[in-house]
């Protein structure tokens, strides 16, 4: 019991953090870590700070009097705006509590006149992620532990295939000699289309599932053609086969086929997700914890898919709180899919974390979300954003989706 004037907070983070802390009575036993505070010690956030890095992504950290901080990410498009908006939402958070992430979360969300649309739920998205991976190190326990989890030890992913991570899954575009600009495209394209994902499913053979993504660029006129001519190869699914504002039209689409079709990238909240299950628009959720709304959003997301037996395949082509988020709600919901990757997940961490084996990446079991940002690689990222660069038709010069 700590005496000498030294308080329960200053004793109890220095077991987990100090000299003092608590191991097994030999190499090989477990380490045993006291929570930093008490559930009764009083904690407020102090600061709230924004960092928007050269490849666009953003991130946001929060800052207590505990010593406790906590990372999240936000939308890559949009970066200074949502950097901005965040620092907003700073001066309603300072000062309080960050324990009750979900009462944050709903007033961050209701106290704004406007809400929804990427910008407003990525805000939301990067605060929630970072609240709950303070509230995790409050505690000394993984998120996903404080969300009813574990339903399962490790995640399922898709990438590049390879023998050494095991990975057997993977995902690609319609490819063709060029992309998919025009409303109705001809038979040369799709022809190109169709012959190149044979000969992918031939050299890959049935043992890698393989997902196409149609990034939304693909009109319906085409779209309707496409996902018929490759039904035979058997697509793993097909993902945002248009744009996900016209729901009605995907759902239209989606009767066409029986491979599922996928979408969520571009949703956001709750409310979105809503129309797309009832519209049976997808069968495959993919929901951006980014920008759909963070941890607290995406387990209300899973809760409503499993109603309509949907799985989640959370999308990520971010950074490591984007995936290590993830993994929390993978590691927290029954109805979980797969785990896209991510690209640079390692870069800017102060350890790695643990490696895919067997196709399987193992949830993060540290505090919070499980991972240490490195804060000088950070800084040295921080930069300006990349240029915001339309696509163009290069045979009419019209504007184009990309």
């Amino acid at each position: 019991m700590p005496s000498n004037g030294i308080n329960r907070r200053s004793w109890l983070q220095n077991m987990l953090y100090g000299t003092g802390a608590l191991v097994g009575l030999n190499a090989a036993s477990p380490i045993v870590r006291a929570a930093p505070i008490s559930p009764k010690d009083k904690i407020k956030v102090t600061k709230l700070e924004t960092f928007v890095l050269k490849n666009s992504w953003v991130f946001v950290k929060i800052s207590t009097d505990a010593g406790i901080t906590g990372w999240g990410e936000m939308l890559k498009d949009d970066a200074k705006a949502c950097a901005a908006g965040a620092l907003e939402v700073g001066d309603y958070l300072i000062g309080k509590d960050p324990r009750p992430v979900v009462h944050h979360w709903q007033a961050i969300h209701r106290g704004a006149f406007y809400r929804g649309g990427p910008i407003k739920s990525a805000i939301s998205s990067g605060i929630d992620q970072a609240l709950w991976d303070i509230a995790g190190k409050c505690y000394g326990v993984p998120a996903y532990k404080l969300l009813g989890g574990p339903t399962r030890d490790k995640a399922f992913v898709y990438g590049v295939p390879d023998k050494v991570t095991g990975v057997r899954a993977m995902k690609v575009g319609p490819t063709a000699a060029r992309k998919a600009f025009k409303y109705a495209e001809g038979s040369k394209f799709v022809g190109e289309v169709v012959e190149r994902f044979g000969a992918l499913r031939k050299k890959m053979g049935d043992d890698v599932d393989i997902g196409i993504d149609f990034h939304g660029a693909v009109q319906p006129t085409t779209a309707s053609v496409l996902i018929k001519e490759l039904e035979p190869y058997r697509p793993w699914f097909y993902e945002e086969i248009i744009q996900a504002l016209n729901v009605d039209v995907m759902a239209d689409l989606a009767k066409k086929t029986h491979i599922p079709i996928a979408t969520g990238e571009r949703v956001f909240l709750k409310w979105g997700f809503r129309e797309i299950l009832e519209k049976k628009a997808a069968m495959i959720l993919q929901p951006d914890v980014n920008y759909a709304g963070g941890i607290t959003e995406l387990k209300v997301i899973a809760g409503m898919a499993e109603a309509y037996y949907a799985p989640l395949a959370p999308h990520n082509p971010n950074g490591p709180c984007s995936l290590a988020a993830s993994l929390q709600v993978a590691a927290c919901i029954p109805n979980f899919m797969v785990q896209e990757r991510g690209d640079r997940e390692h870069d800017l961490l102060a350890e790695p974390l643990p490696p895919v084996r067997d196709g399987y990446r193992p949830i993060p079991t540290g505090p919070g979300l499980g991972i240490t940002i490195d804060e000088n690689r950070i800084d040295e990222e921080i930069g300006e954003p990349r240029e915001y660069l339309p696509q163009y038709d290069p045979d009419d010069g019209s504007v184009v989706d990309w």
